[in-house]
């Protein structure tokens, strides 16, 4: 199987599993299957430095097979995203290796940004912009440019925009159940934190519906 279209299907599967735990909160919070999301939510919890590991060395190492072996040159909106992308793998193996807890406030600032890099850039190449700070310059490749679009949708900023939604979601559990909190301050901040979890996930699955909408018209013109 083609390299590009292996990391195409784990975007897939990425993206279908963050919806199905998008809609899970959203029913959970409108009273329906509240035991099933507190069972994903403890799996989530249990085994989240292992996820974030495993997703990030995914995504660091298809980057280099992207540009050193299929020869993808990275533009500049990449190489921000590869900046905010490469520490994740190291500072989740110290984190196992030294048994933290507080890993996630060093990955959540990493991965909301790469986010919204990432956002920005798969943006830009939905809606190329002639005046968009990142055109050709020098050496570096326009950031509106595709190589590849598998399945309609997943291009290379999509790739790391998934991995880094997946990373962010992954440590949102961590981060309410902190332990540094306690008694009402606990309470108000896990509240305020649940509400800006809920928030976030009711924007994801919009965007994700977007999306998908695009997709669909993408081949009805296609066809």
């Amino acid at each position: 199987m083609d390299g590009v279209k292996f990391l195409s299907i784990l975007v897939i599967l990425a993206n279908a599993v963050t919806v199905f735990c998008a809609v899970l909160i959203l029913a959970s919070k409108l009273g329906y299957f509240k035991r099933s999301w507190s069972r994903v939510e403890k799996l989530i919890h249990k085994h989240a430095v292992k996820l974030v590991l495993l997703v990030s060395v995914s995504a660091t190492l298809g980057s280099l097979y992207l540009s050193e072996i299929r020869a993808f040159p990275p533009c500049k909106l990449c190489w921000f995203q590869r900046i905010f992308m490469y520490p994740i793998p190291i500072l989740a193996l110290t984190s196992i290796y030294r048994k933290t807890k507080d890993l996630f406030q060093y990955l959540i600032p990493l991965s909301s940004i790469g986010m919204l890099i990432a956002g920005y850039h798969y943006y830009l190449q939905l809606n190329p912009n002639p005046y968009a700070p990142c055109g050709d310059i020098g050496f570096s490749v326009s950031c509106s440019e595709n190589f590849f679009t598998h399945f309609g949708y997943i291009t290379i900023p999509w790739m790391a925009f998934s991995a880094f939604v997946v990373i962010s979601l992954s440590m949102f559990p961590i981060l309410c159940s902190s332990r540094r909190l306690s008694g009402r301050d606990s309470r108000f901040y896990q509240k305020r934190l649940l509400s800006s979890f809920f928030g976030f996930c009711h924007l994801l699955l919009g965007f994700y519906l977007e999306i998908g909408n695009w997709n669909l018209e993408f081949w009805l013109r296609r066809d």
